[in-house]
């Protein structure tokens, strides 16, 4: 199997990570990482490449600084890197469950930067290097948040809900260059999502999933990898994934007692 280049955003934890674990240790890769934190993304290199035969770079960066996500760019063109064939916009967070009157515009700076902004420079910024490779793939990391609004969630809500639409419009507009373009949208999903949305509290971020069996990051690592490696005519377009107890947004049930067949 011919190897492929993946750029994976918002690496040093959760998602990000399982999803650079499943491709290291699934295919013949080389992996490209990025996130904010230094000292956890060469931890993650270095388990990697110790791990598996995957080729590991790392680049500190925040996709908020479009600057630095040009340089970036830049970078790994003058290293040779110049061409990518899976993009896996996946960094993203939430800050804050407040109502829209008590709601905190740092915290809505800090979302709509982030989740809708840098998913934007990055895709610009390195579309030049998918745009000639055949059979090249974006994947969005969205939400069920995209889907159905929440009480409380409202700006997260409505960050996920322009993921959605800017996932809609690259799968029209790259059309001509035979990009793939994929949107996953987890629902209820045990990482450090809620940590961060609660600012480190960890208890309040343990209450969110009392009573349910989320999904794991590995849940969705495995789901990127099934749309990544899907026959070259074939593009899934958007795929929303929930664990058993939750249907959407609204309707969960705490505490199903359901055990398997044996």
């Amino acid at each position: 199997m011919q190897q492929k280049t993946i750029l994976i955003t918002g690496a040093t934890s959760g998602f990000g990570k399982a999803i650079a674990v499943k491709f290291a240790t699934e295919g013949n890769c080389r992996l490209i990482l990025t996130g904010r934190r230094t000292e956890r993304l060469t931890a993650l290199q270095q388990q990697l490449e110790q791990a598996t035969n995957c080729a590991v770079i790392s680049l500190t960066l925040d996709i908020r600084d479009r600057n630095a996500v040009l340089n970036a760019a830049q970078q790994l063109k003058e290293q040779g890197l110049a061409a990518i064939d899976i993009l896996v916009n996946n960094a993203g967070l939430a800050a804050g469950l407040a109502p829209i009157d008590a709601g905190d515009p740092d915290d809505w700076d800090q979302m709509i930067d982030t989740n809708v902004k840098g998913l934007l420079y990055v895709t610009k910024a390195f579309l030049p290097f998918m745009i000639k490779k055949r059979g090249s793939h974006i994947i969005n990391i969205g939400s069920t948040a995209g889907k159905d609004v929440y009480a409380n969630g409202n700006v997260y809500c409505a960050s996920k809900h322009a993921v959605d639409a800017l996932n809609k419009a690259m799968r029209i507009d790259l059309l001509p260059y035979g990009i793939k373009v994929t949107a996953i949208n987890p629902g209820l999903a045990e990482t450090e999502f809620s940590v961060v949305r609660f600012k480190g509290d960890a208890a309040k971020a343990k209450s969110v999933y009392e009573g349910y069996e989320p999904l794991h990051a590995e849940d969705i690592a495995d789901a990127v990898w099934y749309c990544a490696n899907l026959p070259f005519h074939v593009c899934i377009n958007d795929l929303t994934i929930t664990c058993l107890t939750q249907a959407d947004s609204y309707y969960k049930i705490k505490n199903a007692d359901w055990q398997p067949e044996a």
